[in-house]
């Protein structure tokens, strides 16, 4: 990554000490430039072509677009049968406890309005797996407009999501949402 960032000046290599998804994507959206802001999985279990649907002229006039794999129009290919009941089963849970309307928030590919980005990720708090669910429970407290995009997506047998371990730390992040907003952690930074 060094080698490809000192040839090519538009890309910048950000590392981190600590880790997390969460801490990661706030880096990087934090620094980020342009009016749209992607995020992506690293398997690419959604092929990069999938990108131009989130851009103008495909799709304009919103704040979040979330890659949802349960919209009319979306493919899933490869995906075995006990992954996708786990994903709908948490999903069930983040629309239950806190990110309502959206049947697919946890599908690794998100834009975001470059107007929206400082907002949402200067407030962001978990450096882990659920903070997609914490960006889009923001985003809709605050009346941002969020549309989901159905994308074709493949499984990867190199997931690292773990059905019961995950679901029980999604439960648990989701209450420390509701708790972080009513103790006001996601005021808004001037």
């Amino acid at each position: 990554m060094r080698d490809f960032a000192a040839t090519h000046p538009t890309v910048t290599l950000i590392q981190e000490a600590q880790r997390g998804k969460g801490l990661a994507v706030r880096r990087g959206m934090l620094a980020a430039g342009g009016e749209y802001r992607f995020m992506c999985d690293a398997d690419l279990s959604m092929p990069i072509e999938e990108v131009s649907k989130f851009l103008p002229p495909a799709l304009d006039s919103y704040d979040v677009a979330i890659a949802s794999r349960e919209a009319p129009g979306a493919q899933r290919y490869n995906e075995p049968a006990y992954r996708h009941v786990g994903g709908r089963i948490i999903n069930f849970l983040i629309k239950l406890l806190a990110v309502r309307g959206f049947e697919d928030t946890q599908c690794g590919f998100k834009c975001f309005h470059a107007k929206v980005t400082r907002d949402l990720f200067s407030v962001q708090q978990l450096d882990g797996l659920s903070f997609d669910a914490e960006v889009l429970f923001i985003a809709q407290q605050r009346g941002y407009k969020i549309v989901e995009v159905p994308i074709d997506w493949y499984f990867s047998s190199e997931s690292r999501v773990r059905l019961v371990q995950d679901t029980l730390r999604v439960i648990g992040d989701l209450l420390l949402v509701r708790r972080n907003w009513r103790h006001g952690l996601y005021e808004r930074k001037t």
